[in-house]
């Protein structure tokens, strides 16, 4: 197994193969700390991270809080609508005034796509992106990856259909990287208009096709439809995509009888998912939510708690 060297965590894009599968075995081995009567290790006592979060989160924040003071780690939670941000201070000066503070990391969503990496080529706390426009969404293709390998037993060689809002996803990106690295075989099905020019040079197939996307897929990744970043009309309306790319369990007659269905949240039953699937024998939705924790304490443990993380 590879020793991990990186200070930050921008993207899955910048991991190799073999620093992606630490991640998910130091993860599987923090996966049994959540289920104790206390839950909590001495990992990072006397670390401080902040989260500076600029978009609105339940699992990612709370999940990376959870995560790190489980590291026994102190957090600072930091709302822009509070803080100086609001009275016309830069990302990059809030930045450094918390880096005065001493801080040992910061973990920042935000709209802007690069936002993250300013951070880090300009302060010296480590940086982790948990989420940058329609860039990436590291953290969260980890624990997806974590779980697909949880359920089926490998990665390599299957074949994933992540279908949706591909051209506004980042949780998209940074799975195709993630699970191109690992040796699946991906596809990526929605309408055309939401579809990203050149996805193809990724290493993707692409199809608008839903039902034969199911038939050959041993995971179903489904997307939300992020009607909040589209300036523009790409739907004709939201029924008319729920009815040709939604998936119900009538799509799903004609599924693998292993298939697993993903979907990183929020979910618009009755848009993206029917309430039966989201709630149904194949769905691991929730199985995501728990295996996050024990993902993001990985990657606070490899980036803090190790002499090459530091």
């Amino acid at each position: 197994m590879s020793q991990w060297t990186k200070h930050d965590l921008l993207g899955l894009d910048d991991l190799t193969k073999e620093e992606i599968e630490l991640v998910l075995e130091t993860a599987k081995s923090f996966k049994e700390v959540s289920t104790r009567d206390v839950k909590k290790v001495p990992a990072l006592r006397g670390k401080t991270i902040v989260l500076l979060f600029f978009e609105a989160s339940t699992r990612t924040r709370t999940s990376f809080e959870l995560a790190a003071k489980r590291l026994s780690a102190d957090t600072i939670n930091i709302s822009p609508s509070t803080s100086a941000i609001s009275k016309g201070e830069s990302i990059l000066d809030t930045g450094k005034n918390l880096e005065a503070m001493n801080v040992d990391a910061i973990i920042v969503r935000h709209s802007s796509s690069g936002v993250p990496k300013i951070l880090s080529d300009n302060l010296k706390a480590s940086i982790i992106n948990a989420g940058d426009g329609c860039r990436e969404h590291p953290t969260q293709a980890l624990l997806d990856l974590f779980t697909i390998k949880e359920k089926l037993g490998r990665i390599e060689g299957l074949n994933v259909g992540i279908v949706g809002d591909i051209l506004h996803s980042r949780v998209a990106r940074s799975n195709i990287w993630g699970l191109k690295k690992m040796g699946a075989n991906v596809t990526v099905c929605g309408p055309s208009t939401l579809m990203p020019r050149g996805i193809e040079e990724c290493g993707v197939k692409v199809s608008h096709n839903l039902s034969e996307v199911i038939k050959t897929s041993d995971v179903l990744m489904v997307l939300r439809l992020q009607l909040e970043r589209m300036q523009d009309k790409f739907l004709p309306s939201v029924r008319e995509y729920a009815k040709i790319f939604g998936v119900n369990k009538e799509k799903l007659k004609h599924a693998k009888k292993d298939i697993v269905i993903m979907h990183p949240g929020p979910t618009n039953r009755g848009v993206e998912l029917s309430a039966e699937v989201a709630d149904g024998e194949y769905s691991v939705i929730l199985d995501q939510v728990t295996n996050g924790i024990a993902v993001r304490m990985a990657t606070l443990y490899l980036l803090l708690g190790t002499k090459e993380g530091n």
